[in-house]
C-alpha cells in the first residue's frame, strides 16, 4: 500500500534522467529511444496496492513508450490532464484531447508525446489483485481511444479523483478505490474488444448501466433487492436490465453479490469500522443471514470474515511504522470506551514548605507559596493527557512551583541519563517481571492493536503532574510564567555532573520518505553532551547509532523506534563517533509540552497539539517567556514535559535535543469575568509572550478532537498540512489584530504582510504547526494596547 512521492529537486541535474526513468518504469513506461531523457523539473505521486498502481505525473515535454519487459494481461490506462498530447502508432499520428482515455497495450509500436508539459494519470494493473473477481480480460492488441460519455467517462473521473487525493486517502480508502478500478478494468476492455451489437457505439446504454450500478450501490442494505425493484426505479424493463448486465459478461445476481462482498471486505479491513461487529457489517451490506454470509465470504476470499479481519489487523501492524502510522486505530477507540484513566496515577505530592521568592516575581496572591513536584513513577503520566487524572498537587493562583521533568529519550543511553538517578530509575524501570509505568500512550492497555506495549505508544511524552489550580473553571485563562530552566545532570558516578541529551531522526520525521535511495530508509539516534563553557552554553554530539531491532524486557521485538522507553544496551547498536565533529549547537532550553487537560475525551494522545497546548514544540517557550492557555476543565490540570535543550523551527527529523530538565513556574489564574482589555481576552489557542514578541500558535486542525469526534486522534495524522496550519495562523493573527489591537480587517492584513513573521513550528507532531510572530515594538507609539 506504498505511497511514493517523487520530486526532481532531490537529485542533481546529472542524476535526474535516471531517477525519472525509474519513476516511469515503475508503471510500465520508458522514455522513447528517439527523444532526449527528461532533465527538467518533475514530480510524481505513485500509490500501489497488490499489483495495482495509480500515478499522477507532472513534467516537461517528452515522449513515452511501453517498457517491453513488464508483461501483463491488462493494458495501461492513461488519462491526459492537459491538451497537446499526440499518439503515434503504425497507422500514423493522432491528437488526443483532454478527457479522453488511452488504453495502451503492454507491448507494441506506439508512443505518446506531450508537446508542452506532461500532465497525466496512469493506471497499471500488473497482476490480478488478491481480492479480485479474476474476471478474464480480452487482450488489447491495438491502442484504444475512449471519448467522454458513458462508462468511459465514469472510469476517467474515478481515476482523476483518486489521483487528486492520493496523498490524503487513508489506506482503507485507497485499497477500496484501487480494488474497484481493477475490478472495472476487465469490463471496460471487454466492451472495447467485443462490443455487443445492441451496445456497440451506444453511449446511452452505457450510461443506463452506470445508473443501474449507482442505484444498486445506494440500496445494498436492502436484503430483498431484486432486478424488478431496480428496473422499476430506473423506468426500464427487467428483461432489458438483465440484458445490459449480460453484455458485461456478468449478471445482476453476480454483480449484486460481488458488490456486497466488496463492501464487507472494505469495511472489515477498515480500522474505523472496528467498533462494528461482523454481523452488523454483513447486515448493512444486505446479507440477512450470518452463516450464509460467512460461507459466501470464505468461498470468495478464501478466509472466514473473522480470519480476514484478524489478518488485516496483523498486516496493518507490520506496515504501520513504515507508513508513518501514529494516532489511534479505531480498534483502540472501541476498547477504550469502557476504560478510564488509571486510578493509580500516584499519590498526591505534598507541598514543600513555603519559600521566600526573590526572582522579581509579581505577586498575584498575598499568601504566595512555593511548591516542588519531583519526577518519579508515582508523579508522571506517560504519553497522554486526561481530564480524569487525579492532581498531584493543588496550588493557588500566583504560587510558584518547581517541576522536575524527564525526557522519554533517556533510555537511548541509560548509562548517561538514567543510571544512579533515583527519580529516572523509578520512571524507566522495566524488567522481565515489572514495568513501573506500564501505560505509555493513550492506546489500549492490552496492546492488542500493534503489540508494542501497554498504551501502544499512541503518545510518547513523560509529563509531570497534573497540577490543579484552585478555583480554575472552564472559560478562565491560565498564565504560566517560565521563571527558570535548569538541566538535570547525570547521577552516574562515571559521568557525575555532566548533562546529556538525545535526538532521533525517526520514522515519523518529515524526511523519512525523502531518502535518496529507498533501501536506505533508516532511523538514527544521536547522543549529545550539554556544555556551559565560557558562559556560552552549547551542545556537541558525542556519538550516533542507527536503530537496530530491539527486544524489550517483556520479549517484544521493536523493529523501529515505535514504543517509548525501550532500554538500549551498548552491545545492541554500533556506535559511530566523530559525528558533527567541531560543530557547536546553540542551546534553546524550553519545554516541548505544556498543557492543560482537554475536555473532549478522557484519554488524549500527547503528540498532536491543539487549543489546550500540549506538544507545542516551540523553542520560544524558554526562560522568561509566558504561555496563556484556555482552561476547559475544573482545576485546569496543568502538566509539563518533553524538555528540550535545543530545537530548530520545523523539528524536521522528529525530535529536538531531548534532555531532562527542571523548570520553575509561576501560575496565574485569570477569571473569565476579568479578561476584558487583556491580550488574552479572546483566547481559544496557545498564546506565547516573550519580552519582545507575541507568538500565536496555528495548527492544521485547531481543535481536532471536536472537529473529527471519535476519529479525531487518528484523522488528524492523516489530514494535517502546512497549508491548513498557515491558514489557521493567519486567521488567528487577523483576529488578534482586530479584536485585541483594534485594527480594521484591511489594516490587519496590511500589517501582517509587512510586520508579522510566519514560521513553521513543527511538521512531525500529527497536527502540524505554524506560528505567527508580532513584535511588540510595532505598537510602541500607538494608543492601541
Amino acid at each position: 500500500m506504498s505511497l511514493r512521492p517523487f520530486t526532481s529537486e532531490s537529485y542533481s541535474e546529472d542524476d535526474r534522467p535516471e531517477a525519472w526513468r525509474d519513476v516511469l518504469s515503475s508503471i510500465g513506461l520508458q522514455p522513447t529511444a528517439a527523444t532526449t531523457t527528461h532533465h527538467g523539473h518533475a514530480t510524481a505521486v505513485r500509490r500501489t496496492f497488490e499489483g495495482i498502481a495509480l500515478a499522477k505525473l507532472s513534467a516537461g515535454a517528452q515522449a513515452i513508450s511501453p517498457l517491453s519487459d513488464l508483461a501483463s494481461d491488462h493494458p495501461l490506462v492513461l488519462l491526459p490532464l492537459e491538451d497537446g498530447v499526440a499518439l503515434k502508432t503504425a497507422a500514423g499520428h493522432q491528437i488526443v484531447a483532454v478527457g479522453h482515455l488511452l488504453l495502451l497495450p503492454r507491448k507494441g509500436d506506439w508512443s505518446v508525446s506531450f508537446q508542452r508539459d506532461m500532465r497525466a494519470v496512469v493506471l497499471s494493473v500488473t497482476s490480478d489483485p488478491l481480492h479480485s473477481r479474476r474476471a478474464s480480460a480480452p487482450a488489447i492488441a491495438d491502442v484504444q481511444i475512449v471519448g467522454p460519455g458513458g462508462f468511459g467517462d465514469v472510469f476517467a473521473r474515478m481515476m482523476e479523483q483518486a489521483a487528486r487525493n492520493l496523498e490524503t486517502l487513508s489506506d482503507a480508502e485507497w485499497s477500496a478505490i484501487a480494488q474497484s478500478l481493477a475490478d472495472l478494468l476487465p469490463t471496460f476492455t471487454r466492451q472495447l474488444a467485443e462490443p455487443m451489437a445492441d451496445l456497440s457505439g451506444t453511449a446511452t446504454k452505457a450510461a443506463t448501466l452506470h445508473r443501474l450500478c449507482q442505484t444498486i450501490e445506494r440500496r445494498l442494505d436492502d436484503a430483498d433487492l431484486t432486478p424488478a425493484k431496480v428496473a422499476q426505479a430506473e423506468g426500464i424493463s427487467e428483461r432489458y436490465l438483465q440484458k445490459l448486465f449480460e453484455g458485461t459478461g456478468s449478471s445482476f445476481t453476480h454483480y449484486l453479490r460481488e458488490r456486497r462482498l466488496q463492501r464487507t471486505w472494505a469495511d472489515l479491513s477498515n480500522p474505523s469500522e472496528a467498533h462494528h461487529s461482523i454481523s452488523e457489517i454483513a447486515f448493512r451490506a444486505g446479507f440477512n443471514d450470518s452463516a450464509h454470509f460467512s460461507r459466501t465470504f470464505r468461498h470468495r476470499f478464501g478466509l472466514s470474515p473473522r480470519e480476514f479481519r484478524q489478518n488485516e489487523a496483523e498486516r496493518l501492524t507490520a506496515s504501520a511504522t513504515a507508513a508513518g502510522q501514529r494516532g489511534w486505530p479505531q480498534e483502540a477507540l472501541a476498547q477504550l470506551r469502557s476504560q478510564h484513566a488509571p486510578s493509580t496515577a500516584g499519590k498526591i505530592a505534598q507541598p514543600a514548605p513555603a519559600a521566600t521568592i526573590t526572582h522579581g516575581i509579581t505577586d498575584a496572591s498575598k499568601n504566595q507559596r512555593h511548591h516542588h513536584l519531583a519526577a518519579d513513577a508515582s508523579r508522571v503520566h506517560w504519553g497522554y493527557f486526561s481530564r480524569s487524572l487525579p492532581p498531584q498537587i493543588e496550588i493557588n493562583s500566583g504560587d510558584t512551583i518547581t517541576i522536575e521533568t524527564l525526557t522519554q529519550h533517556a533510555s537511548d543511553d541509560p548509562e548517561r541519563m538514567i543510571k544512579g538517578d533515583v527519580g529516572a530509575e523509578s520512571v524507566f524501570r522495566w524488567t522481565r517481571d515489572q514495568k513501573n509505568v506500564d501505560r505509555r500512550g493513550a492506546g489500549p492497555m492490552d496492546a492488542s492493536i500493534y503489540g508494542r506495549g501497554a498504551g501502544e505508544g499512541f503518545g510518547v511524552h513523560i509529563c509531570t503532574g497534573p497540577v490543579a489550580i484552585k478555583d480554575a473553571q472552564p472559560g478562565d485563562v491560565l498564565e504560566i510564567r517560565i521563571l527558570d530552566i535548569v538541566p538535570r545532570a547525570s547521577r552516574n558516578p562515571d559521568f557525575d555532573g555532566q548533562v546529556f541529551g538525545s535526538s532521533v531522526a525517526a520514522w515519523w520525521g518529515y524526511h523519512y520518505k525523502e531518502f535518496l535511495a529507498e533501501q536506505n530508509a533508516r532511523e538514527a539516534v544521536t547522543i549529545y553532551e550539554i556544555l556551559d563553557h565560557d558562559d556560552v552554553p552549547y551542545a556537541r554530539a558525542l556519538y550516533s547509532y542507527r536503530w537496530e531491532p530491539q527486544t524489550d524486557p517483556f520479549g517484544t521485538v521493536h523493529n523501529t523506534y515505535d514504543y517509548p522507553g525501550i532500554p538500549i544496551t551498548p552491545a545492541s547498536v554500533r556506535r559511530r563517533h566523530d559525528v558533527l565533529d567541531g560543530i557547536r549547537i546553540p542551546l534553546r532550553p524550553h519545554f516541548g509540552v505544556i498543557a492543560v487537560a482537554p475536555r473532549e475525551a478522557d484519554l488524549v494522545d500527547s503528540v498532536p497539539p491543539a487549543y489546550f497546548g500540549g506538544n507545542l514544540d516551540n523553542w520560544r517557550l524558554g526562560k522568561g517567556s509566558t504561555v496563556y492557555l484556555p482552561v476547559s476543565v475544573p482545576g485546569a490540570l496543568l502538566s509539563v514535559g518533553d524538555p528540550h535543550a535545543a530545537q530548530g523551527d520545523g523539528e524536521l527529523g522528529g525530535t529536538a535535543i531531548e534532555c531532562s530538565m527542571t523548570g520553575t513556574f509561576q501560575v496565574v489564574l485569570h477569571k473569565k469575568g476579568n479578561l476584558a482589555g487583556q491580550a488574552f481576552a479572546d483566547l481559544t489557542y496557545p498564546l506565547i509572550e516573550t519580552e519582545s514578541d507575541w507568538v500565536l500558535m496555528g495548527f492544521s486542525h485547531p481543535n481536532y478532537l471536536a472537529e473529527f469526534g471519535a476519529k479525531g486522534q487518528s484523522e488528524v495524522y492523516a489530514t494535517s498540512s502546512l497549508d491548513l496550519a498557515m491558514k489557521d495562523a493567519f486567521r488567528k493573527m487577523r483576529r488578534f489584530l482586530m479584536n485585541i489591537k483594534g485594527l480594521t480587517e484591511d489594516e490587519a492584513i496590511a500589517l501582517m504582510s509587512v510586520a508579522v513573521d510566519f514560521g513553521v513550528t513543527q511538521v512531525v507532531d500529527g497536527n502540524w504547526g505554524v506560528h505567527a510572530i508580532l513584535s511588540k515594538r510595532v505598537f510602541d507609539h500607538t494608543s492601541k494596547s
